[in-house]
C-alpha cells in the first residue's frame, strides 16, 4: 500500500506546543474530503505501525545531522505504507487493536485516494524547518496565550521534564544553549515553572522561524475561537485547501455555544467545545499571583504574539 511521495500532493504540518490548539485545527483542516489527518509520529509513544522510526525524547529535534534516523521513516508514512506486521506484535489490549483498525483505514483510504497528508504533531514544533525543506510541508503553528497553556497544564498536572531537552545536544546548539541554566534548575514539582518556560523555549524558536519563512502559517489559538468559520476560511486558502459547506459545519459544531465550556480530564483530545467560552477559563484557574508569574518569565517572548489588554 504505497505510492511515490512525489505524486501525493503537499503535506500539511501542524505544529506548535501541546495543550495550544493542534488537535483542533488539525481536526478542522482535514474536515475537507481529500486530506488525511496523521496524529504525532513524533509522540514518543506513536504506534509502529504508522511511523516505524523509534522516538527517545519528547520535542525530538531533526536537522541535517541525524535526519538518517527519521527521513526513511516519514517517506513511508507519507506514501502511506502502513507497517502492519510491527504492530500486531505490538498490540497489547483492545484500545490498541481498535487504534489499528483506524489507522490502517486511514491509510488505506488516503493511499487509495491520493489525499494530502496533514501531520498534527505538537512535538515537531522545533523541527519545522525541516519538514517544509526535506519533506515540502506547508507549515501551521499555533499559539495559545502563555496563561491559558500553563493553566492547561495545571489543571491536568502534567508536569515536563526538561531533560528531555537538555538531552538533545543538535537541539541545544541551535536553539536552548542559553537557557541550559533555566532548565537544569526547574523544580520537578513546578508546573507552573514548567510550563512558562516552555512557551518562552517554544515560541521564541517559532518566531525566528516564521522571520526567517514568512511562508509558515501562525495562527493564533484565540483568534480562530473568536472567530471560527472567518479563522478557518482564511487558514483554508493559504494552504490550497477548499473551504466546503461540509468543513464549514463541522468547524460550526467543534465550537458551538451549546459544547462544554470545560472538557472532562478524560476527554483532553476531544475539539467539541464551547470556544469563546473556553478562552477565559485561565482567568479562574490561576491565582493572580500564577498569572504575574507567568507573564513574567514569558514577557520578552509573550509580546511578540499578545498585548498588554490580552493580560487583563
Amino acid at each position: 500500500m504505497s505510492s511515490t511521495t512525489s505524486d501525493n500532493p503537499r503535506p500539511i504540518l501542524v505544529t506548535g506546543a501541546h495543550r495550544s490548539g493542534t488537535t483542533w485545527v488539525g481536526k478542522m483542516l482535514a474536515a475537507e474530503d481529500g486530506v488525511a489527518y496523521i496524529s504525532e509520529p513524533l509522540n514518543v509513544l506513536h504506534r509502529p505501525g504508522v511511523f516505524r522510526a523509534p522516538v527517545k525524547h519528547w520535542y525530538t529535534y531533526i536537522a541535517a545531522e541525524n535526519e538518517a534516523e527519521y527521513l526513511p521513516a516519514f517517506r513511508e508514512l507519507l506514501d502511506y505504507d502502513y507497517h502492519l506486521l510491527s504492530e500486531l506484535r505490538s498490540i497489547r489490549s483492545r484500545k490498541d487493536f481498535l487504534r489499528m483498525v483506524r489507522d490502517y483505514h486511514s491509510f488505506f483510504i488516503g493511499s487509495i485516494h491520493g489525499e494530502r497528508p496533514l501531520l498534527k504533531d505538537p512535538f515537531a514544533v522545533f523541527s519545522m524547518p525541516w519538514f517544509a525543506a526535506r519533506l515540502n510541508c506547508q507549515v501551521v503553528v499555533t499559539v495559545r496565550h502563555p496563561a491559558a497553556f500553563a493553566s492547561s497544564l495545571k489543571r491536568l498536572n502534567w508536569s515536563f521534564d526538561f531533560r528531555d531537552l537538555l538531552d538533545q545536544p543538535l537541539l541545544m546548539r541551535d536553539h536552548l544553549e542559553a537557557d541550559r541554566t533555566d532548565m537544569e534548575s526547574m523544580p520537578a514539582d513546578d508546573i507552573i515553572g514548567q510550563a512558562a518556560l516552555l512557551w518562552r523555549v517554544i515560541y521564541r524558536t517559532v518566531h525566528r522561524d516564521h522571520q526567517a519563512d514568512p511562508a509558515i502559517q501562525v495562527v493564533r489559538h484565540e483568534d480562530l475561537s473568536l472567530d471560527p468559520v472567518g479563522g478557518y476560511r482564511s487558514l483554508y486558502g493559504a494552504l490550497g485547501l477548499e473551504f466546503t459547506p461540509r468543513a464549514e459545519k463541522d468547524i460550526l459544531n467543534s465550537s458551538s455555544s451549546e459544547n462544554p465550556t470545560e472538557l472532562s480530564k478524560n476527554k483532553t483530545h476531544s475539539v467539541k467545545l464551547d470556544s469563546r467560552a473556553n478562552l477565559y477559563n485561565w482567568k479562574k484557574r490561576l491565582t493572580s499571583e500564577e498569572i504575574h508569574r507567568i507573564r513574567s518569565l514569558t514577557e520578552d517572548v509573550a509580546h511578540l504574539f499578545y498585548s498588554d489588554v490580552q493580560w487583563e
